[in-house]
């Protein structure tokens, strides 16, 4: 029987670490959890903020998830907006799909879809 999940894994193009810190770590304030060293060999990197984890792995050739997406709750989504919008990342607003829900999509830098949303 299921009673939570663990991890999403997104895939990121071979070098991309350093662009995924900067966007994850960086803008989303994501921390970085050092992978096990026997995983860390194959690239990649994770990261966590609250229960969220999310796991990016190398895949070549690589090919970036436009409609499979992590959906990420967050505590001040227009505050978020504004410092995705400010670092040149593009967010589409999706507000009233979803009753009680405020969300936007935006893409991290390698065009992989990543839903925001407030409850």
């Amino acid at each position: 029987m299921i009673t939570g999940y663990d991890h999403v894994q997104v895939a990121i193009p071979a070098g991309g670490e350093d662009a995924a810190r900067r966007f994850y770590a960086g803008l989303l304030a994501m921390r970085e959890i050092a992978k096990p060293p026997a995983l860390a060999v194959r690239g990649g990197c994770w990261f966590a903020a609250g229960d969220a984890m999310l796991h990016l792995g190398v895949e070549e050739p690589f090919a970036p998830a436009r409609k499979a997406h992590p959906a990420f709750v967050v505590d001040d989504l227009d505050a978020l907006h504004d410092v995705l919008t400010g670092a040149g990342h593009a967010c589409v607003r999706t507000d009233g799909e979803i009753p009680g829900v405020r969300r936007f999509h935006t893409a991290d830098p390698f065009g992989n879809r990543i839903e925001l949303q407030q409850r």
